[in-house]
C-alpha cells in the first residue's frame, strides 16, 4: 500500500539570514561573501564572539500574558506571521480542532530567568517582567496554539539539535494517522548566556566564524532563530518525502565515532522516501564545526552516501541554532527546491583546508549550482545523547 504524501506547503522563517523566504534566499546563495554571523558580546558581556543573532527588532509580545513573553516567542510570531493566511485558511477549511502544533526547542524562555535572576539574588524579590511559566518547555507551543487558533493536539518537543527535526517527523505521523488535516511545526531557540556558557565550559565554542570540516575547526558559532510550516496532506511546493530517526546514547555529548544512529536515521530516511542514495541531489549537514561531530558525520556521509553528492554546512550563515537548527536548515532545503530556478546550491563557507583524516567529501564551492535538477535535498540533525534524526524533502 502507498503511502499517503505529506507536504510542507508553506515556510515561515527568520534567523541570521534575514527575515522572510526572499530575505534569507538571497543571503544563502549569496557567492561574494557568507552572510549572517556577526560579532558580538550582547550575550555574553566582555567576550565577543560571532552569533548569528536575527538581526533588526523582534515582534512585540505586550498583548500577550506574561508567561508567554520570551525572546523565542517573538521568534515564533515573527516566523507564524508569514504563513498566517495560510494557517488560517487551513483552520476555516479543516476546523480548529483538526489543526495541531508541534514545536521544537532547546531554550524556551530560560533567557528571560537569566535577566531576571540578578534582581532576585539582589533583593529576593523577581521583577514585575519575570513569570517563571516563561522558561516551560512547553511554553512555545502553547504561544503558537493562542496565536493560530488551532486547537487539535499541541506539544513541545526537546531533544537538544534534533528537536524540530523531530518535530516535523511528528507532524507527518498524525496527518498520516488522520488525527488531523494539517500541523502547524517548525521549532525556534534564542541567544541567551546560558547556551554560550554552556558550550564555553566543554569548550566547543569557536571565537571566530565556525569552520565545519576544516582540519582548524575548533567549535561551534551559536544562532539563534524559528521557522515554521504548515504540512499538510495537500499538494505543495515541497513534499516531506520521508524521515529517519535514532538514539544511539552513545554519550551525554559526544557522537558514537562509528556513527551506528546517524547511519540509520540517513537509511531510514532514505527507504521511507522511497528512493536510492544516488537520488538525493544535495545533504544539508550538521556540520556543527566540532572535531567529534564533523569526523562521525563524514564517515556517515560517506557510508550511506558516497563521496560524491554536493554537501554543505550552512551554520557558517546561521549559526547553530540548536533546537531550531532542524527546522532552519529543512527551511533552507526548502528554498533550495522550491525557490530557487537557477538550481544554485548553498554554499559550504570555510578555510578549505581539508581534515586528511576525514573521508573526501563534496563541499559546494560559492555560486556552484547542480548538474541536474534537483529532486531530494537531504537534511541531518544530530544531537546530544544520540538523539538522531534525518529528512528527505522532495520538489514537490
Amino acid at each position: 500500500m502507498t503511502a499517503t504524501p505529506v507536504f510542507l506547503n508553506a515556510l515561515g522563517m527568520v534567523c541570521a539570514l534575514g527575515q522572510g523566504q526572499q530575505a534569507v534566499a538571497d543571503a544563502l546563495f549569496a557567492s561574494d561573501a557568507p552572510r549572517g554571523v556577526l560579532q558580538t558580546d550582547a550575550f555574553t558581556p566582555g567576550r565577543v564572539l560571532m552569533l548569528g543573532a536575527v538581526p533588526g527588532a523582534l515582534a512585540e509580545l505586550q498583548d500577550l500574558p506574561m508567561p508567554l513573553r520570551s525572546r523565542n516567542n517573538a521568534l515564533l510570531r515573527m516566523a507564524y506571521a508569514q504563513i498566517r493566511a495560510d494557517c488560517a485558511a487551513a483552520i476555516a477549511r479543516f476546523g480548529a480542532q483538526r489543526i495541531a502544533v508541534i514545536v521544537g526547542t532547546s531554550t524556551s524562555g530560560i533567557g528571560e530567568a537569566e535577566q531576571a535572576l540578578p534582581q532576585h539574588l539582589h533583593s529576593g524579590a523577581w521583577p514585575p517582567q519575570f513569570h517563571y511559566a516563561q522558561q516551560e518547555i512547553g511554553a512555545p507551543s502553547r504561544f503558537l496554539a493562542a496565536e493560530s487558533g488551532a486547537g487539535g493536539p499541541a506539544w513541545t518537543l526537546s531533544t537538544a539539535c534534533s528537536s524540530s527535526a523531530k518535530a516535523l517527523a511528528s507532524a507527518a505521523r498524525l496527518l498520516r494517522a488522520g488525527i488531523v488535516d494539517a500541523v502547524i511545526a517548525g521549532g525556534a531557540d534564542s541567544l541567551c548566556a546560558f547556551t554560550n556558557n554552556g558550550f564555553s565550559a566543554l569548550e566547543s565554542v569557536a571565537g571566530t566564524r565556525c569552520n565545519p570540516f576544516s582540519r582548524n575547526r575548533c567549535g561551534i558559532t551559536i544562532g539563534e532563530g524559528a521557522a515554521l510550516f504548515l504540512v499538510t496532506r495537500e499538494p505543495g511546493p515541497v513534499r516531506l518525502a520521508g524521515w529517519g530517526e535514532s538514539t544511539d546514547a552513545h554519550h551525554m555529548s559526544a557522537p558514537d565515532p562509528q556513527a551506528h544512529g546517524a547511519i540509520a536515521a540517513i537509511t531510514q530516511a532514505i527507504s521511507r522516501a522511497g528512493i536510492t542514495p544516488a537520488d538525493i541531489g544535495y545533504v544539508n549537514l550538521h556540520g556543527t564545526a566540532t572535531p567529534l561531530n564533523d569526523a562521525m558525520e563524514s564517515h556517515a556521509v560517506m557510508t550511506t552516501l558516497g563521496g560524491a553528492v554536493p554537501v554543505s554546512s550552512t551554520k557558517p550563515m546561521t549559526g547553530h541554532a540548536l533546537g531550531a537548527a532542524g527546522a532552519i536548515e529543512a527551511g533552507l532545503c526548502w528554498l533550495t527546491l522550491a525557490r530557487n530556478p537557477q538550481q544554485r546550491l548553498p554554499p559550504h563557507w570555510w578555510d578549505g583546508e581539508a581534515d586528511p583524516a576525514l573521508p573526501a567529501l563534496a563541499f559546494i564551492d560559492p555560486g556552484q549550482s547542480a548538474n541536474q535538477p534537483l529532486r531530494y535535498a537531504l537534511s541531518q540533525s544530530f544531537a546530544f545523547g544520540g538523539s538522531n534524526a534525518a529528512l528527505v524533502l522532495g520538489a514537490g
